[in-house]
This record gives structure tokens, sequence and C-alpha cells, in this order.
């Protein structure tokens, strides 16, 4: 099995963080602890706590190691009021993850009270996301696999320490999303690549075949990523837009970090754009184009920059 995914992402971006500037990091953190709920949980840029942003808002907040045992304590207590939601993958991955660094960080065990069949409930639901063609998508029902939503999918199999139960059939399913352009496609009818789907595709072929992938595996993919840049310095989610994201400048940056290939793009004006998109008081917008920050770019931002630093 692949080493952790997971940690290992945590482990590198926190080593990496910890060369940023005091300025940048207290900023961070700052703006994260400022935006937790009442109830311990985070909201996007309006509205009530959710896991999604939740999840993120954690995320950064490790990274920075910034997340104190009062911050998880206070978060478990959210944590555990969703658990008898109905989720989808992107929720039920937030619920996961969050749940084991708030437990990691000196807070609660989120899932001690749970039945004692809740593995097997577990893997039943995420038995229930999976497609005809091999893959997984957001909710039960779907006729075809979502590339991002699979991704999650094994993650959410490896946080509770299995693996996917048909990885051959997976790995079959992300190989037919490649293009003739060196990149993934997130659905079949999707003609050319994606920077996400490739962040995705990637981590799916790691989760399953391990670290170490062929050359020819992912040299066309590092081509394609080589040309994802844009005029402003960021990545790009494809070829046809022309401004560049905080999203996809970081997975693309993640990814090519991964595959020991930073180098095919310049990494001084990734650092730029994202330093570019930091509000002075702290917390990062999606673009250029973006007027608000939130926790959810802050994680990329701060990502972003310490892959490029």
């Amino acid at each position: 099995m692949a080493a952790d995914y997971l940690q290992d992402l945590n482990d590198q971006l926190a080593l990496r963080v910890a060369r940023l500037s005091d300025d940048v990091r207290m900023r961070t953190a700052k703006f994260c602890l400022d935006r937790q709920n009442a109830d311990g949980g985070w909201s996007g840029r309006e509205g009530y706590s959710d896991l999604y942003y939740t999840g993120f808002a954690l995320r950064t907040l490790s990274v920075l190691e910034a997340l104190r045992p009062e911050i998880a304590a206070k978060t478990a207590g959210f944590l555990k009021t969703q658990l008898a939601g109905q989720a989808s993958v992107v929720d039920f991955f937030s619920l996961l993850y969050s749940a084991l660094l708030v437990q990691a960080s000196g807070g609660m065990d989120v899932f001690a009270d749970a039945p004692t069949d809740w593995p097997e409930r577990v893997a039943a639901l995420l038995d229930s996301f999976r497609t005809s063609d091999g893959g997984y998508n957001k909710s039960p029902g779907a006729s075809s696999a979502s590339t991002y939503h699979t991704f999650l999918v094994g993650l959410c199999y490896q946080l509770l320490g299995g693996s996917f139960p048909q990885p051959d059939e997976v790995i079959a399913l992300v190989r037919r999303r490649r293009r003739e352009d060196g990149g993934f496609v997130e659905i079949d009818a999707m003609r050319r690549s994606g920077t996400n789907p490739c962040a995705a595709a990637i981590g799916i072929l790691q989760l399953t075949l391990g670290s170490e992938l062929p050359e020819d595996e992912v040299r066309p993919l590092i081509d394609f990523l080589s040309h994802m840049p844009s005029m402003e310095g960021g990545i790009r989610a494809n070829a046809r837009v022309p401004l560049a994201d905080l999203l996809s400048t970081f997975t693309g940056a993640w990814t090519l970090h991964q595959l020991d290939a930073l180098d095919v793009v310049d990494s001084k004006q990734i650092y730029a754009y994202a330093r570019s998109l930091e509000e002075p008081t702290g917390g990062f917008k999606g673009g250029l184009w973006d007027e608000q920050p939130d926790v959810e770019y802050t994680f990329y931002g701060i990502g972003a920059m310490a892959l490029t630093r």
C-alpha cells in the first residue's frame, strides 16, 4: 500500500511553511482563528459552519502548527454534531480528515461513541458511491465516475486504514481519462485536460501503485503542466482560460513537486502570484479577479508559497 498521502502532504507543507516569514505565518493563523464560529466549525464567505470549510481551516492551522488543543477541542464538538447527517463524498472526507487532525492536536476522539459496526457502515457508504465504470462519484446513483471524487474516496479508504477494494478497475478508469495533450480529464466526455483532474489522477495512481510511478506515466503529464502557467505567474485550470487561480496553482505545484519536476515552471513567479493574493490582514483570495479571502483559498495560498519558497 502507498505511504499515507495526506500525512505526507501535511508533513511536507509544514516543513516548508516553517521557512516563510513570521509575519506571513502569524497573519495566516490569525485569519483562520478569528473565523472560527461559536459552534466550533468554520463557514465559507457566508452562512453556517460546514464540514468542507472546517476541513480547510484545520488543514491550514495544522501546517502552521497553530492548531492548539483548545481549538481542536472546540472543533470536536462541531464535528460530533455532524455524525448523523447525510454526507456527500466531499463532506465525508472532510469529516474523517478533520476528526483525525482534531484528535492529533489534543482534541477528543470524535468517533469514540460510534456504534461497534461503524467500520462496516462506512464501507457500505463508500461502496454506494461506486459507479459502473470502476470509479466513484459524489453521491449514490451516478451513471459515471468523477476523477476528483474517486480520488477523495481513495483518501477516505486510506484514512480508515484500507485501500480501494478493486484497485485495478480504478487504475483502468484513470488511464482512460488521459488525453492526447498528456493530461487527464474529470469526466469521459471531456476532450481537453485540466490541472485539477491531473492532480487527482496522479493522486489516485500514487494511492494504488505507490509514489514511484513509471516515467512513461508521468512525463506526458509534466509536459502538460509545464504549459499551464499564465502571464500572471500562477497556474491555469486548463489551456482555454487566460487567468490563473489559486486552487489550480496549488494543485499544479503540488503535483509537479510530487513528481520531482517543479523546475519545469518558474517557482519565483508562482510564489509572487500567491503572495499577491494575500490580504494585508491575512487570508488569501482565489485569484486576481477575486475580492474576498476565505479559509479554502488561504490553504491553497500558504501551500503554494511554501512549495515555491
